[in-house]
């Protein structure tokens, strides 16, 4: 089967900033010290064309941000992706445009996705009848409950006709009618050969529609593989974190928290469970190599800053004098 997901090594990191202009600061002063966060770190896996992948993880896990850097709505702070194809997110109005109404909604994503105009024309029916939101067709999307909003952005995105489908817990606010009609089509999508990326905290649903299933645990990809055994080991997990009490359970995710918000640098030295260093002396050289090439950067910067000041600032002597 061919390759269509490849994640290597990859990384999403945000910075922190207290303040607005702390991001401008930054450009100027790169060493200047502001909180970052891992969502994701050194996320590595390979997914083949037919194959349909469950994602579980606890809240705050790194779930969404998956869905995004799959979906190539954000990019990777680090690392490589190699997506073969066309993708498309399905969550709670993702891509849906408030102001708009249901069918001119329909139109802007259509042509997102590279429709003609008469193709958009031709699935419109299609994609109404799929949606099912009666005469909330013709009203502005800010006036949707979050049940209409995920029936239409679903019935859009299928109607694309995607070779990636990537469905972030489109599927937890519709009810059951719904949810039957969202699961054939998607059994529909399997026999075509097309991948999905299936994200749900519902393990009933992950094991009905998933052969594998990923399980990401604070940013990190703690088990890939058979849908049985990740779904066994995660809900020993579960089972393990809901016997905890509410005060462990606080201080369990800010442990984990903490362990996001470090950088790269920092865990260098630390050792994995097996006692062996996280980072191997290869990845450590192409960061040290990336920190060299940003200093020389801002150097450049730098000068060329202060020789525009000078230029100014000489333009301005020889005028006034």
């Amino acid at each position: 089967m061919a390759l269509k997901v490849q994640f290597e090594n990859v990384s999403k990191k945000y910075v922190l900033y207290k303040k607005r202009s702390d991001k401008l600061l930054e450009i100027f002063f790169p060493k200047k010290k502001n909180e970052s966060f891992y969502a994701l770190r050194n996320i590595s896996f390979s997914v083949n064309e037919g194959e349909t992948i469950g994602v579980v993880g606890i809240n705050g896990s790194g779930k969404s941000t998956l869905s995004n850097l799959l979906s190539q709505v954000v990019p990777q702070t680090s690392g490589d992706i190699k997506i073969n194809g066309e993708t498309s997110l399905i969550a709670i109005s993702v891509g849906l445009n408030n102001n708009l109404n249901g069918l001119e909604n329909i139109e802007l994503k259509c042509l997102m996705h590279g429709l003609t105009k008469e193709e958009i024309k031709k699935i419109t029916p299609d994609i109404i009848e799929f949606a099912d939101i009666g005469k909330f067709i013709t009203q502005p999307v800010k006036n949707y409950s979050s049940g209409m909003k995920s029936r239409l952005g679903f019935a859009i995105s299928v109607h694309t006709n995607p070779d990636i489908l990537v469905v972030d817990e489109a599927l937890s606010v519709g009810d059951q009618t719904f949810y039957d009609k969202c699961l054939k089509k998607i059994n529909e999508f399997k026999e075509q050969g097309k991948t999905i990326f299936f994200i749900s905290h519902s393990l009933t649903q992950i094991r009905s529609v998933c052969n594998k299933v990923m399980w990401i645990h604070f940013g990190e990809l703690k088990q890939f593989g058979g849908t049985r055994v990740v779904l066994e080991k995660y809900k020993e997990f579960v089972k393990w974190f809901n016997g905890l009490t509410d005060e462990e359970k606080k201080q369990y995710k800010l442990d984990m928290l903490a362990n996001q918000a470090k950088d790269e640098y920092a865990l260098m030295n630390e050792k994995s469970e097996y006692n062996q260093p996280l980072y191997s002396l290869e990845q450590r050289t192409k960061r040290r190599e990336r920190k060299k090439e940003r200093r020389k950067t801002f150097k450049l910067y730098f000068q060329v800053g202060i020789l525009s000041m000078l230029s100014l600032f000489l333009a301005i002597l020889m005028f006034y004098t």
